[in-house]
Protein backbone atom coordinates (compact mmCIF):
# COMPACT_ATOMS: atom_id res chain seq x y z
CA UNK A 1 0.00 0.00 0.00
CA UNK A 2 1.27 3.47 -0.85
CA UNK A 3 1.06 6.56 1.32
CA UNK A 4 -2.63 6.98 0.57
CA UNK A 5 -5.34 4.32 0.29
CA UNK A 6 -8.58 5.19 -1.48
CA UNK A 7 -11.81 3.31 -1.92
CA UNK A 8 -13.00 5.72 -4.63
CA UNK A 9 -11.54 4.74 -8.00
CA UNK A 10 -11.82 6.14 -11.53
CA UNK A 11 -12.85 4.03 -14.52
CA UNK A 12 -11.04 5.93 -17.28
CA UNK A 13 -12.84 4.06 -20.06
CA UNK A 14 -16.22 5.36 -18.88
CA UNK A 15 -15.00 8.90 -18.22
CA UNK A 16 -16.08 11.50 -20.79
CA UNK A 17 -14.27 14.47 -19.23
CA UNK A 18 -17.54 16.31 -18.54
CA UNK A 19 -16.15 18.20 -15.44
CA UNK A 20 -19.26 17.50 -13.29
CA UNK A 21 -17.13 15.78 -10.66
CA UNK A 22 -14.46 18.47 -10.83
CA UNK A 23 -16.93 21.17 -9.83
CA UNK A 24 -18.41 19.23 -6.89
CA UNK A 25 -15.23 17.89 -5.28
CA UNK A 26 -14.89 19.59 -1.85
CA UNK A 27 -11.07 19.40 -1.75
CA UNK A 28 -10.27 20.18 -5.41
CA UNK A 29 -8.91 16.65 -5.78
CA UNK A 30 -9.97 16.20 -9.42
CA UNK A 31 -8.44 17.49 -12.65
CA UNK A 32 -9.50 16.85 -16.23
CA UNK A 33 -6.75 16.55 -18.84
CA UNK A 34 -6.89 15.09 -22.34
CA UNK A 35 -10.57 14.40 -21.95
CA UNK A 36 -10.21 12.26 -18.81
CA UNK A 37 -10.60 12.98 -15.11
CA UNK A 38 -7.76 12.31 -12.71
CA UNK A 39 -8.06 12.00 -8.92
CA UNK A 40 -5.25 13.55 -6.89
CA UNK A 41 -4.68 10.87 -4.28
CA UNK A 42 -3.26 13.15 -1.60
CA UNK A 43 -6.34 15.40 -1.63
CA UNK A 44 -9.18 12.90 -2.00
CA UNK A 45 -11.28 12.33 1.15
CA UNK A 46 -13.41 9.51 -0.34
CA UNK A 47 -16.63 11.39 0.38
CA UNK A 48 -18.25 9.83 -2.69
CA UNK A 49 -19.55 13.08 -4.18
CA UNK A 50 -17.93 12.24 -7.52
CA UNK A 51 -19.67 8.84 -7.51
CA UNK A 52 -22.98 10.51 -6.74
CA UNK A 53 -22.68 13.19 -9.43
CA UNK A 54 -21.04 11.31 -12.33
CA UNK A 55 -23.65 10.72 -15.09
CA UNK A 56 -21.41 8.14 -16.80
CA UNK A 57 -20.72 5.97 -13.72
CA UNK A 58 -17.00 6.50 -14.20
CA UNK A 59 -16.34 6.56 -10.45
CA UNK A 60 -16.80 3.55 -8.23
CA UNK A 61 -15.98 2.49 -4.69
CA UNK A 62 -14.00 -0.65 -4.03
CA UNK A 63 -15.02 -2.71 -1.02
CA UNK A 64 -14.57 -6.25 0.25
CA UNK A 65 -16.55 -9.08 -1.32
CA UNK A 66 -18.75 -11.58 0.51
CA UNK A 67 -16.34 -14.34 -0.57
CA UNK A 68 -13.58 -12.81 1.56
CA UNK A 69 -15.28 -13.90 4.77
CA UNK A 70 -14.40 -17.51 3.87
CA UNK A 71 -10.74 -16.80 4.68
CA UNK A 72 -11.52 -16.87 8.40
CA UNK A 73 -12.50 -19.64 10.79
CA UNK A 74 -15.05 -17.39 12.54
CA UNK A 75 -16.62 -14.26 11.08
CA UNK A 76 -18.54 -11.43 12.74
CA UNK A 77 -20.66 -8.91 10.82
CA UNK A 78 -20.88 -5.41 12.29
CA UNK A 79 -23.72 -3.71 10.38
CA UNK A 80 -24.11 0.07 10.25
CA UNK A 81 -27.48 1.26 11.61
CA UNK A 82 -28.14 2.72 8.14
CA UNK A 83 -28.51 -0.87 6.88
CA UNK A 84 -31.77 -1.24 8.80
CA UNK A 85 -33.36 1.56 6.77
CA UNK A 86 -32.87 -0.27 3.46
CA UNK A 87 -35.72 -2.75 3.89
CA UNK A 88 -39.46 -2.24 3.48
CA UNK A 89 -41.98 -3.39 6.11
CA UNK A 90 -39.28 -4.12 8.67
CA UNK A 91 -40.63 -4.15 12.21
CA UNK A 92 -37.53 -5.47 13.97
CA UNK A 93 -33.79 -5.35 13.31
CA UNK A 94 -33.67 -8.99 14.44
CA UNK A 95 -34.80 -10.00 10.94
CA UNK A 96 -31.74 -8.32 9.40
CA UNK A 97 -29.35 -9.66 12.04
CA UNK A 98 -30.68 -13.20 11.64
CA UNK A 99 -30.40 -12.85 7.87
CA UNK A 100 -26.72 -11.92 8.20
CA UNK A 101 -26.08 -15.05 10.26
CA UNK A 102 -27.96 -17.28 7.83
CA UNK A 103 -26.02 -15.95 4.83
CA UNK A 104 -22.65 -16.96 6.27
CA UNK A 105 -21.64 -14.86 9.26
CA UNK A 106 -21.11 -16.70 12.54
CA UNK A 107 -22.18 -13.77 14.71
CA UNK A 108 -23.30 -10.15 14.56
CA UNK A 109 -22.51 -7.07 16.62
CA UNK A 110 -24.49 -3.93 15.84
CA UNK A 111 -22.46 -0.76 15.34
CA UNK A 112 -25.42 0.99 16.96
CA UNK A 113 -24.44 -0.74 20.24
CA UNK A 114 -21.01 0.88 20.02
CA UNK A 115 -22.64 4.19 19.06
CA UNK A 116 -24.44 4.21 22.42
CA UNK A 117 -21.12 3.69 24.18
CA UNK A 118 -19.50 6.52 22.19
CA UNK A 119 -22.44 8.78 23.05
CA UNK A 120 -22.03 8.06 26.76
CA UNK A 121 -18.26 8.58 26.55
CA UNK A 122 -18.81 11.89 24.76
CA UNK A 123 -21.26 13.08 27.42
CA UNK A 124 -18.68 12.28 30.10
CA UNK A 125 -15.95 14.18 28.28
CA UNK A 126 -18.21 17.20 27.79
CA UNK A 127 -19.06 17.14 31.50
CA UNK A 128 -15.36 17.03 32.42
CA UNK A 129 -14.94 20.22 30.34
CA UNK A 130 -11.35 19.43 29.36
CA UNK A 131 -11.78 19.41 25.58
CA UNK A 132 -11.63 22.37 23.23
CA UNK A 133 -15.13 23.53 22.35
CA UNK A 134 -17.10 23.29 20.28
CA UNK A 135 -16.27 19.59 20.04
CA UNK A 136 -16.58 18.21 16.49
CA UNK A 137 -17.73 14.61 16.09
CA UNK A 138 -15.10 12.17 14.81
CA UNK A 139 -17.67 9.66 13.52
CA UNK A 140 -17.63 10.65 9.83
CA UNK A 141 -14.18 9.84 8.36
CA UNK A 142 -14.81 12.03 5.30
CA UNK A 143 -15.36 15.05 7.56
CA UNK A 144 -12.26 14.24 9.62
CA UNK A 145 -10.17 14.00 6.46
CA UNK A 146 -11.74 17.26 5.20
CA UNK A 147 -10.70 19.00 8.41
CA UNK A 148 -7.14 17.66 8.06
CA UNK A 149 -6.88 19.02 4.51
CA UNK A 150 -8.90 22.25 4.45
CA UNK A 151 -9.33 23.25 8.10
CA UNK A 152 -6.17 22.13 9.96
CA UNK A 153 -6.67 24.76 12.67
CA UNK A 154 -9.76 22.82 13.77
CA UNK A 155 -7.94 19.50 14.29
CA UNK A 156 -7.82 20.27 18.01
CA UNK A 157 -11.63 20.47 18.14
CA UNK A 158 -12.21 16.94 16.84
CA UNK A 159 -13.49 14.50 19.46
CA UNK A 160 -10.55 12.18 20.38
CA UNK A 161 -12.70 9.03 20.47
CA UNK A 162 -12.73 6.11 18.06
CA UNK A 163 -15.73 6.07 15.74
CA UNK A 164 -18.43 3.47 16.55
CA UNK A 165 -17.24 1.13 13.78
CA UNK A 166 -13.81 0.81 15.43
CA UNK A 167 -15.27 0.45 18.93
CA UNK A 168 -17.69 -2.21 17.66
CA UNK A 169 -14.92 -4.10 15.87
CA UNK A 170 -12.69 -4.17 18.94
CA UNK A 171 -15.44 -5.37 21.28
CA UNK A 172 -16.70 -7.92 18.73
CA UNK A 173 -13.19 -9.32 18.32
CA UNK A 174 -12.64 -9.57 22.08
CA UNK A 175 -15.97 -11.34 22.55
CA UNK A 176 -15.30 -13.72 19.65
CA UNK A 177 -11.89 -14.68 21.05
CA UNK A 178 -13.43 -15.35 24.46
CA UNK A 179 -16.29 -17.33 22.94
CA UNK A 180 -14.33 -19.49 20.50
CA UNK A 181 -10.82 -19.67 21.92
CA UNK A 182 -9.48 -18.88 18.45
CA UNK A 183 -6.54 -16.59 17.77
CA UNK A 184 -7.27 -13.02 16.67
CA UNK A 185 -5.95 -13.66 13.15
CA UNK A 186 -8.43 -16.54 12.73
CA UNK A 187 -11.37 -14.22 13.37
CA UNK A 188 -12.73 -11.93 10.66
CA UNK A 189 -14.67 -8.78 11.54
CA UNK A 190 -16.44 -7.13 8.60
CA UNK A 191 -18.28 -3.81 8.59
CA UNK A 192 -21.37 -3.45 6.38
CA UNK A 193 -20.72 0.05 5.07
CA UNK A 194 -22.97 2.72 3.57
CA UNK A 195 -20.08 4.86 2.26
CA UNK A 196 -16.58 4.64 0.71
CA UNK A 197 -14.98 6.88 3.37
CA UNK A 198 -15.42 4.14 5.95
CA UNK A 199 -13.73 1.62 3.64
CA UNK A 200 -10.76 3.97 3.50
CA UNK A 201 -10.84 4.54 7.27
CA UNK A 202 -10.54 0.80 7.88
CA UNK A 203 -7.61 0.45 5.49
CA UNK A 204 -5.88 3.70 6.50
CA UNK A 205 -7.18 4.73 9.95
CA UNK A 206 -6.65 8.25 11.27
CA UNK A 207 -6.26 7.45 14.96
CA UNK A 208 -4.53 4.08 15.19
CA UNK A 209 -1.95 2.09 13.26
CA UNK A 210 -4.29 -0.78 12.42
CA UNK A 211 -8.06 -1.10 12.49
CA UNK A 212 -9.73 -4.00 14.29
CA UNK A 213 -11.87 -4.42 11.16
CA UNK A 214 -10.66 -6.84 8.50
CA UNK A 215 -12.71 -5.23 5.76
CA UNK A 216 -15.86 -3.40 4.76
CA UNK A 217 -18.57 -4.79 2.50
CA UNK A 218 -20.79 -2.26 0.73
CA UNK A 219 -24.48 -2.31 1.62
CA UNK A 220 -25.27 -2.41 -2.12
CA UNK A 221 -23.06 -5.48 -2.54
CA UNK A 222 -24.61 -7.47 0.29
CA UNK A 223 -28.21 -6.28 -0.21
CA UNK A 224 -29.40 -8.77 -2.90
CA UNK A 225 -28.14 -11.86 -1.03
CA UNK A 226 -29.33 -10.55 2.33
CA UNK A 227 -32.80 -9.67 1.01
CA UNK A 228 -33.20 -13.15 -0.49
CA UNK A 229 -32.06 -14.74 2.77
CA UNK A 230 -34.44 -12.61 4.86
CA UNK A 231 -37.35 -13.54 2.61
CA UNK A 232 -36.77 -17.23 3.32
CA UNK A 233 -36.25 -17.16 7.08
CA UNK A 234 -38.26 -19.79 8.96
CA UNK A 235 -37.45 -18.35 12.38
CA UNK A 236 -35.98 -15.11 13.70
CA UNK A 237 -33.46 -15.05 16.52
CA UNK A 238 -33.65 -12.42 19.23
CA UNK A 239 -30.32 -10.72 18.56
CA UNK A 240 -30.86 -6.95 18.71
CA UNK A 241 -29.14 -5.18 21.58
CA UNK A 242 -29.52 -1.53 20.55
CA UNK A 243 -31.80 1.23 21.78
CA UNK A 244 -33.29 4.14 19.90
CA UNK A 245 -30.21 6.22 20.72
CA UNK A 246 -27.86 3.91 18.80
CA UNK A 247 -30.19 3.28 15.86
CA UNK A 248 -30.68 7.05 15.60
CA UNK A 249 -27.03 7.49 14.57
CA UNK A 250 -28.10 6.39 11.07
CA UNK A 251 -29.63 9.80 10.37
CA UNK A 252 -28.39 13.35 10.67
CA UNK A 253 -28.90 14.73 14.17
CA UNK A 254 -29.02 11.31 15.81
CA UNK A 255 -25.58 11.55 17.35
CA UNK A 256 -26.10 15.14 18.49
CA UNK A 257 -29.48 14.30 20.06
CA UNK A 258 -27.74 11.57 22.08
CA UNK A 259 -25.80 14.30 23.89
CA UNK A 260 -29.04 14.92 25.84
CA UNK A 261 -28.44 18.65 25.87
CA UNK A 262 -29.50 21.70 23.88
CA UNK A 263 -26.10 23.20 23.01
CA UNK A 264 -25.47 21.21 19.87
CA UNK A 265 -25.52 21.69 16.11
CA UNK A 266 -25.98 19.11 13.35
CA UNK A 267 -25.31 19.59 9.63
CA UNK A 268 -25.30 17.15 6.73
CA UNK A 269 -24.29 17.33 3.07
CA UNK A 270 -20.71 18.23 2.19
CA UNK A 271 -21.50 21.81 1.14
CA UNK A 272 -23.32 22.53 4.40
CA UNK A 273 -20.49 20.91 6.36
CA UNK A 274 -17.95 23.17 4.67
CA UNK A 275 -20.09 26.22 5.44
CA UNK A 276 -20.24 25.28 9.14
CA UNK A 277 -16.48 24.65 9.29
CA UNK A 278 -15.76 28.00 7.64
CA UNK A 279 -17.92 29.81 10.19
CA UNK A 280 -16.35 27.82 12.99
CA UNK A 281 -12.86 28.70 11.75
CA UNK A 282 -13.88 32.37 11.66
CA UNK A 283 -15.22 32.03 15.24
CA UNK A 284 -18.76 32.91 14.20
CA UNK A 285 -20.25 29.91 15.99
CA UNK A 286 -20.49 30.32 19.76
CA UNK A 287 -22.40 28.85 22.71
CA UNK A 288 -22.29 25.36 21.19
CA UNK A 289 -20.77 22.37 23.00
CA UNK A 290 -21.01 19.74 20.28
CA UNK A 291 -21.15 19.72 16.48
CA UNK A 292 -22.24 16.69 14.47
CA UNK A 293 -21.20 16.78 10.81
CA UNK A 294 -22.09 14.23 8.13
CA UNK A 295 -20.64 14.44 4.62
CA UNK A 296 -23.68 12.67 3.16
CA UNK A 297 -27.07 14.37 2.94
CA UNK A 298 -29.39 12.93 5.57
CA UNK A 299 -26.50 11.31 7.43
CA UNK A 300 -25.28 7.75 6.88
CA UNK A 301 -28.60 6.79 5.23
CA UNK A 302 -27.47 9.08 2.40
CA UNK A 303 -24.26 7.15 1.73
CA UNK A 304 -23.58 6.35 -1.94
CA UNK A 305 -23.18 2.62 -1.18
CA UNK A 306 -26.76 2.31 0.06
CA UNK A 307 -29.59 1.18 -2.22
CA UNK A 308 -32.60 3.06 -0.82
CA UNK A 309 -33.63 6.69 -1.18
CA UNK A 310 -32.18 8.40 1.93
CA UNK A 311 -35.46 10.08 2.84
CA UNK A 312 -37.34 6.80 2.66
CA UNK A 313 -34.59 5.12 4.70
CA UNK A 314 -34.75 7.91 7.26
CA UNK A 315 -38.51 7.43 7.68
CA UNK A 316 -37.99 3.69 8.18
CA UNK A 317 -35.33 4.30 10.81
CA UNK A 318 -37.71 6.62 12.68
CA UNK A 319 -40.39 3.93 12.57
CA UNK A 320 -38.00 1.28 13.92
CA UNK A 321 -37.04 3.51 16.86
CA UNK A 322 -40.64 3.92 18.07
CA UNK A 323 -40.78 0.85 20.26
CA UNK A 324 -37.17 0.68 21.42
CA UNK A 325 -35.80 1.62 24.86
CA UNK A 326 -33.60 4.72 25.00
CA UNK A 327 -30.30 2.86 25.36
CA UNK A 328 -29.23 -0.71 26.09
CA UNK A 329 -25.47 -0.24 26.29
CA UNK A 330 -23.37 1.45 28.96
CA UNK A 331 -19.67 1.92 29.58
CA UNK A 332 -17.83 -0.59 31.73
CA UNK A 333 -14.97 0.45 34.01
CA UNK A 334 -11.97 1.45 31.91
CA UNK A 335 -13.93 1.29 28.63
CA UNK A 336 -13.64 5.03 27.95
CA UNK A 337 -9.83 4.88 28.14
CA UNK A 338 -9.81 2.07 25.55
CA UNK A 339 -11.88 4.28 23.20
CA UNK A 340 -9.43 7.19 23.17
CA UNK A 341 -7.26 7.79 20.09
CA UNK A 342 -3.89 6.11 19.98
CA UNK A 343 -2.35 8.93 17.95
CA UNK A 344 -3.18 12.60 17.37
CA UNK A 345 -4.96 13.97 14.33
CA UNK A 346 -2.26 15.74 12.33
CA UNK A 347 -2.28 18.07 9.33
CA UNK A 348 -0.32 16.73 6.36
CA UNK A 349 1.63 19.82 5.31
CA UNK A 350 3.09 18.11 2.23
CA UNK A 351 -0.29 18.16 0.48
CA UNK A 352 -0.22 21.88 -0.34
CA UNK A 353 3.51 22.61 0.01
CA UNK A 354 4.77 24.00 -3.29
CA UNK A 355 8.36 23.00 -2.57
CA UNK A 356 10.43 21.69 0.34
CA UNK A 357 12.80 24.62 -0.09
CA UNK A 358 11.09 27.59 1.63
CA UNK A 359 12.71 30.24 -0.57
CA UNK A 360 11.74 28.38 -3.74
CA UNK A 361 8.21 27.86 -2.41
CA UNK A 362 7.89 31.61 -1.76
CA UNK A 363 9.11 32.32 -5.28
CA UNK A 364 6.55 29.89 -6.70
CA UNK A 365 3.81 31.48 -4.58
CA UNK A 366 4.69 34.92 -5.94
CA UNK A 367 4.61 33.55 -9.48
CA UNK A 368 1.27 31.90 -8.75
CA UNK A 369 -0.30 35.16 -7.53
CA UNK A 370 0.87 36.88 -10.71
CA UNK A 371 -0.74 34.18 -12.84
CA UNK A 372 -4.01 34.47 -10.91
CA UNK A 373 -4.19 38.20 -11.61
CA UNK A 374 -4.04 37.49 -15.35
CA UNK A 375 -6.75 34.83 -15.29
CA UNK A 376 -10.46 35.73 -15.76
CA UNK A 377 -11.52 34.66 -12.20
CA UNK A 378 -14.58 32.85 -13.56
CA UNK A 379 -13.79 29.42 -12.07
CA UNK A 380 -15.55 27.85 -15.06
CA UNK A 381 -13.60 24.58 -14.97
CA UNK A 382 -13.08 24.50 -18.73
CA UNK A 383 -9.31 24.39 -18.21
CA UNK A 384 -9.55 21.08 -16.35
CA UNK A 385 -8.99 22.64 -12.92
CA UNK A 386 -11.87 23.54 -10.54
CA UNK A 387 -10.83 27.19 -10.03
CA UNK A 388 -8.50 29.78 -11.53
CA UNK A 389 -6.38 29.55 -8.37
CA UNK A 390 -6.12 25.77 -8.79
CA UNK A 391 -5.04 26.25 -12.41
CA UNK A 392 -2.38 28.76 -11.32
CA UNK A 393 -1.09 26.27 -8.76
CA UNK A 394 -0.97 23.53 -11.40
CA UNK A 395 0.96 25.87 -13.70
CA UNK A 396 3.67 26.67 -11.14
CA UNK A 397 3.92 22.96 -10.34
CA UNK A 398 4.51 22.26 -14.03
CA UNK A 399 1.32 20.25 -14.44
CA UNK A 400 -0.55 22.72 -16.65
CA UNK A 401 0.03 25.71 -18.88
CA UNK A 402 -1.64 29.12 -19.05
CA UNK A 403 -3.23 28.42 -22.43
CA UNK A 404 -5.26 25.60 -20.82
CA UNK A 405 -7.55 28.50 -19.92
CA UNK A 406 -9.80 28.93 -22.97
CA UNK A 407 -9.87 32.70 -22.47
CA UNK A 408 -6.08 32.95 -22.47
CA UNK A 409 -5.93 30.58 -25.43
CA UNK A 410 -8.44 32.70 -27.35
CA UNK A 411 -6.42 35.79 -26.46
CA UNK A 412 -3.24 34.16 -27.77
CA UNK A 413 -4.95 33.05 -30.99
CA UNK A 414 -6.30 36.56 -31.47
CA UNK A 415 -2.79 38.03 -31.04
CA UNK A 416 -1.38 35.58 -33.59
CA UNK A 417 -4.19 36.42 -36.00
CA UNK A 418 -3.60 40.17 -35.58
CA UNK A 419 0.13 39.72 -36.25
CA UNK A 420 -0.53 37.67 -39.38
CA UNK A 421 -3.11 40.19 -40.61
CA UNK A 422 -0.63 43.02 -40.23
CA UNK A 423 1.99 41.22 -42.32
CA UNK A 424 -0.34 40.80 -45.29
Amino acid sequence: MGKYFHSVQLDAERCCGCTNCLKRCPTEAIRVHNGKAKILSERCIDCGECIRICPHHAKRANSATIEEIKKFAYVVAIPAPALFGQFNNLDSIDVVLTGLKKMGFDDVFEVSRAAELVSEATRRLIKEDKLKKPIISSACPAVVRLIKIRFPELCGNVLPLFAPIEVAARIARREAIAKTGLKSEEIGVFFITPCPAKVTEINMPNYTDKSACDGAIAVSRIYPVLTHTMDHLTEVESLGQSGLMGIGWATSGGEAAAMLGDKYLAADGIENVIRVLEELEDEHIRNVDFIELNACSGGCVGGVLNVENPYVAQARIQNLRKFLPVSLNHLEDGELDRMLWEKELAYDADIFRLDKDISKAMEMMSHMEGIIENLPQLDCGSCGAPTCRALAEDIVRGKAKETDCIFKLREKIQNVYDQLKNTI
